[in-house]
Order: C-alpha cells, then sequence, then structure tokens
C-alpha cells in the first residue's frame, strides 16, 4: 500500500476533534450576514442566483463603495480567524475553507486595484449591461417596472465606471492598448439614432397586451424617453471617453508584472484562477513538458492519415483546406447540434447523475462576435423559463474549425460547463456562496478533462477530429507556457503568437484573439491545463488504488457532487473517496 493511501487512512482513523456546534452556529451567522450583504451589492448577481429583491437596482460601482465592501470584507475575515476547522465537521469545513478563499480574493483585488481594470479583450462590463435585455425575465408589469428602474440607474453606473479607468489611467493601470483595437465595437453598437434599434428598447415592442394591461402604453412612453435620453447618451459618453482618453493613455507594456506593484498583482491572480501555490517558473516548465508530450501524439496522427509533409505543412494544411470549414452560419451551428445531440445519449456511460435543466446551442450575439473565443457556454438560473446556453461563434467561419467542434462542444456543453454548472445549482445542502461560486481551476478544468472523455464515449469520427482534440489540449499546455512569459518573463507578443500558431492547428485569427486575451486576463488561462493535470492525477491514483472496484460513473458524480471547489480541496476529498471506496 503506498504513502499517500497510508496517510489518508491514518487520518480517517486518528481520533477526531470534538465538533462544536458553537463553531458551526458562528460561522453560519456570518457566512448569513456576507451573503446578505453581497446580494445588496451586487443586484445583478443576486438576480443571476434566483433572487429578486433587488431586481430594481444595479448596484454602485464607485471607487467609495469598493473601499466600504472592502472595510466589511475585512471585518468579516477577522471574524473568521475566531472559528477553526478542526471544530467543524468535514462538509462545513470544505465550506469554510472556500468562504475564507473568497474573502482573501475580495481583499487582494481591492489592494491590487483590479477594479480599475474592468474589462478584457472580450468582456467587460458595457457587455454585461448590454446583455440586459437578454437576461431579464420578463413575466409580469413589475419586471418590466424593475428594468426600467435599472435603465434609469445605467447611466449613473456607467459614469462610475469612467471615473475607475480614469483614475487607472493615473496609476498606470490599464489594459495594454495593443489589445484594445475594435474592442469598442460593442460600445458603438448600442449607440443608434432610432430607438426602436436598440436592444434595450426590444423588450417593450414585444411586450404582451396579457401582462401589461392597461399599462403597456405608459411603459411605452417610459421606455423610449428612457433609453433616447439616458442609455443612449451613456454608452456615446463611454465610445468618447474610450477614443480620446483611455486608448489614448493606455500602457504601451503587457505583462501584469509591470504594472504597479505588479509581482503581487500576478501571484494574486494565479492564486485567484489557478488555486495552486506555484511560482510562474514551474508553471512555465510545466507547460513545456505538457507540449512535448501532446506533440508526440500529433505526431503520431499525421503519420496515420499518411501526409506527405511536416509539421508545419500539416497545420497549414488544415488551415487552408475548404473541408474543414463551413460555407454557413447554419451548417456550423448544425455541425455543433450534432455533436450535442450525439454526446447527449452517450453520457449514461459515464455518468450516474445528469442535471434536469436543458441546453440549446445558439450563435455568439454579433457585438461581441468578432473578438470574441471560438465558443462559450451561458448558463441561466434553475428556475428560469430558458435553458443554459452553448454559444458557438459563427463570425468569420473561414477561421471556424469543424473539426474542433466536437472537443469544444463536449467542453462548453455536456459533459462539461453546461452538466457541471447545471448541477451545480441542484446542490440545495450546499450554502449559496458556495453554490454560485465559480472557481476557474476547478470549472476550467473540468471542461478540459470533458473533452478527453469524448475518446471514452466515442465521439470523435475521423483522425482529424483526434487531431482537433490534441490541438485544444495542446492549447492549454501553450497557455501554461505563453501566460507566464507574456506576464512573468518578458514575452512580446508577436512572440505569444508564433509560440501557440507554431503548436496548434488553431486559425490565425483565433490564434490572434486568444493571445490578446491572455494579454488582457492574466493567469485565468493557466486554469484549465492546471485544473484537467489535477482531475486526472485523481483518477489515476482512484483507479491504481481501487482496481477492479474502480467505477467511472461513481468517480464522476462525486467530482461533480463537490462544487466549485480549489485544487487542493479537490485533491484531499478525492483522497478521502477514495479510502472510503476500499
Amino acid at each position: 500500500m503506498n504513502r499517500c493511501v497510508l496517510f489518508i487512512l491514518a487520518v480517517l482513523l486518528s481520533p477526531v476533534a470534538t465538533v462544536s456546534a458553537d463553531d458551526r452556529e458562528a460561522f453560519r451567522k456570518i457566512y448569513e450576514k456576507e451573503w446578505a450583504f453581497r446580494m445588496q451589492e451586487f443586484p445583478m448577481f443576486a438576480s443571476n442566483t434566483g433572487i429578486d429583491d433587488y431586481a430594481d437596482r444595479l448596484g454602485d460601482v464607485s471607487e467609495e463603495a469598493e473601499t466600504r465592501r472592502y472595510a466589511f470584507w475585512k471585518d468579516i475575515r477577522q471574524e473568521l480567524n475566531s472559528i477553526s476547522c478542526a471544530r467543524l465537521d468535514r462538509k462545513e469545513c470544505i465550506n469554510y475553507r472556500i468562504f475564507v478563499k473568497q474573502m482573501d480574493d475580495f481583499l487582494a483585488a481591492y489592494e491590487i486595484k483590479s477594479y480599475l481594470i474592468p474589462f478584457t479583450s472580450d468582456w467587460g462590463f458595457y457587455m454585461e449591461l448590454g446583455r440586459l435585455p437578454e437576461e431579464t425575465e420578463f413575466r409580469s408589469t413589475e419586471d418590466y417596472r424593475n428594468y426600467l428602474a435599472r435603465l434609469h440607474q445605467l447611466p449613473r453606473v456607467m459614469d462610475q465606471y469612467i471615473s475607475l479607468m480614469r483614475k487607472g489611467l493615473a496609476l498606470g493601470l490599464t489594459q495594454p492598448r495593443v489589445v484594445l483595437d475594435g474592442r469598442d465595437e460593442p460600445i458603438k453598437a448600442q449607440i443608434v439614432s432610432d430607438v426602436n434599434d436598440s436592444p434595450f428598447f426590444k423588450p417593450f415592442v414585444s411586450m404582451p397586451e396579457s401582462v401589461a394591461g392597461g399599462d403597456r402604453a405608459e411603459l411605452l412612453a417610459t421606455a423610449e424617453k428612457v433609453v433616447a435620453s439616458e442609455v443612449i447618451p451613456a454608452f456615446q459618453r463611454l465610445n468618447d471617453f474610450f477614443r480620446d482618453e483611455y486608448i489614448p493613455g493606455a500602457r504601451q507594456s503587457l505583462g501584469a508584472t509591470e504594472l504597479p506593484d505588479g509581482e503581487r498583482y500576478y501571484q494574486a491572480q494565479i492564486r485567484l484562477y489557478a488555486t495552486v501555490d506555484m511560482s510562474a517558473q514551474e508553471i512555465h516548465q510545466l507547460g513545456l513538458e505538457q507540449v512535448q508530450r501532446i506533440r508526440a501524439e500529433m505526431e503520431a496522427i499525421i503519420t496515420e492519415v499518411e501526409f506527405e509533409g511536416d509539421f508545419a505543412a500539416f497545420l497549414e494544411f488544415l488551415r487552408t483546406d475548404p473541408q474543414f470549414y463551413a460555407k454557413t452560419p447554419r451548417e456550423l451551428l448544425a455541425h455543433a447540434s450534432y455533436y450535442a445531440k450525439k454526446i447527449d445519449g452517450r453520457l449514461p456511460m459515464l455518468f450516474g447523475h445528469l442535471p434536469r435543466q436543458p441546453y440549446g446551442v445558439a450563435p455568439v450575439p454579433d457585438e461581441l462576435a468578432p473578438f470574441y473565443t471560438g465558443g462559450r457556454y451561458v448558463g441561466a438560473p434553475l428556475e428560469a423559463r430558458r435553458g443554459g446556453y452553448y454559444w458557438v461563434n459563427t463570425y468569420a467561419l473561414e477561421s471556424r474549425t469543424l473539426y474542433t467542434i466536437p472537443a469544444l462542444t463536449l467542453h462548453e456543453g455536456a459533459p462539461g460547463h453546461h452538466t457541471q454548472n447545471a448541477l451545480a445549482q441542484e446542490h440545495q445542502d450546499q450554502p449559496p456562496f458556495r453554490r454560485f461560486d465559480y472557481i476557474s481551476a476547478y470549472g476550467e478544468g473540468w471542461g478540459l478533462y470533458s473533452e478527453k472523455l469524448g475518446l471514452e464515449m466515442d465521439i470523435y469520427e475521423t483522425p482529424y477530429e483526434h487531431f482537433g482534440r490534441l490541438t485544444y489540449e495542446m492549447w492549454r499546455a501553450c497557455r501554461l507556457v505563453i501566460d507566464t512569459g507574456i506576464h512573468a518573463m518578458g514575452w512580446t507578443r508577436q512572440q505569444a503568437l508564433d509560440f501557440l500558431a507554431s503548436n496548434t492547428a488553431l486559425s490565425i485569427h483565433e490564434v490572434t484573439t486568444e493571445i490578446d486575451r491572455y494579454i488582457s486576463w492574466p493567469a485565468q488561462a493557466l486554469s484549465y491545463k492546471l485544473g484537467e493535470y489535477t482531475i486526472w492525477q485523481m483518477r489515476g491514483r482512484a483507479e491504481q488504488d481501487l482496481g477492479a472496484d474502480f467505477d467511472i460513473r461513481a468517480f464522476h458524480d462525486f467530482i461533480l457532487s463537490l462544487g466549485s471547489v480549489p485544487l487542493d480541496v479537490l485533491t484531499e476529498e478525492t483522497h478521502r473517496w477514495i479510502a472510503e471506496q476500499r
């Protein structure tokens, strides 16, 4: 029996500290107080969790509000010091550790002033605000009135964001200038001359008489006035600020470590997204090792298809041959939908418990698509009158490879993000701060792990689709090298572009948007491979220790039952699960 299993068994069999009801009750009061505060402070997040108490608010993003929240969370963190994990039962101890991490991340974000950079190259506050019409559930007159109340507040919130970014400019805390070209397109899309063309007005155009009743005319008139005189001018002010101040004043450097207090900034982002205590150099080296391993598997497929040419020539063939590209957006969506349903029918092979919420396939919205990733999962509250959505980017079809669609579908749909997120919402026994949390290393690690499960479900149909899966795995391994290279080792943008383009079959358009994403979002890209690497380590340990008793369905159900957890908790709980199975 190996030493790790002996250690776990020793822990399980050792005398357990007395569980304290006082500590449990004190902890419950603390996290309930904090959660109530969090819901009030972030009304749109509250709506996404199914809480409608603040559906008429947008919240306050001013620096004064940031300082006030910091003081509150600092007091909460101090209160937590009086509670010991040793005096809580196992499940409550996990809750405690996750809650402490959340508080530490909140405090670190304020201290490194990350709130002064409130957007990345493919997402940000103005895109989130732009999604408000789509994300709002309109079921009653009150819903329309609450929505109008939020629109009334949008100009104030927009001006607060502008103030934050203006301070960021003064302190040198901005996005790099190189990633900003075209990123104002989602802002310009909201500046229309006719109110009827505004996405913010569309919910009122389709407002049913049965819902609005005699208030329909009044609501329409109010909405027209608010959108024309408040919402559109707010986006115009943001557009003017981007053009006249932010883009000209943005920093020329790339790396996070080149920001003020940059070393701390990057390390805080690594802890936030990857949840590991690893240096940038250690992560960089692991990435190089994984790149070498995956490259050997890719070379084997090139040999299998009897391609005459080297690795670079094969990548060029994949990027340019028409057989690998859809001719219309509908064809691409149909291809993704085919694999989504094929996968659905085979999930019971590997899972015993599946979510009850469905998901659909839809294109990335036009205003986001030019600089957006190839696909993404967009969830829905458990009680919403819609399911989740697997977005597929149909912009620039010549850059959307068909042979990567199976891997993308496994990652974003099932058994990846949809399965994971929909199940997490069903964990009613977990406190909401845990149930609605999303820890990137766990979530993205599971998404990447799901891509390889396609082999066990026989999803990949051609050698090119197998190569597409390896391209996606190589892509995530390259991220370990590129992210640390850019943010800690002085890599140039061109150096990063060349590394990703020469090691994967991603289109050059996608290579470019991805590199800009890593530049603008330090450390998030590390979470995928580090999380997946950890899950495979745990599965390998379980298969080794349990032998013929290993049940893949039980293993997957266990991993997903944890919800979103840091990698150290995932590792420790898996060791415990293995010991219990023995």
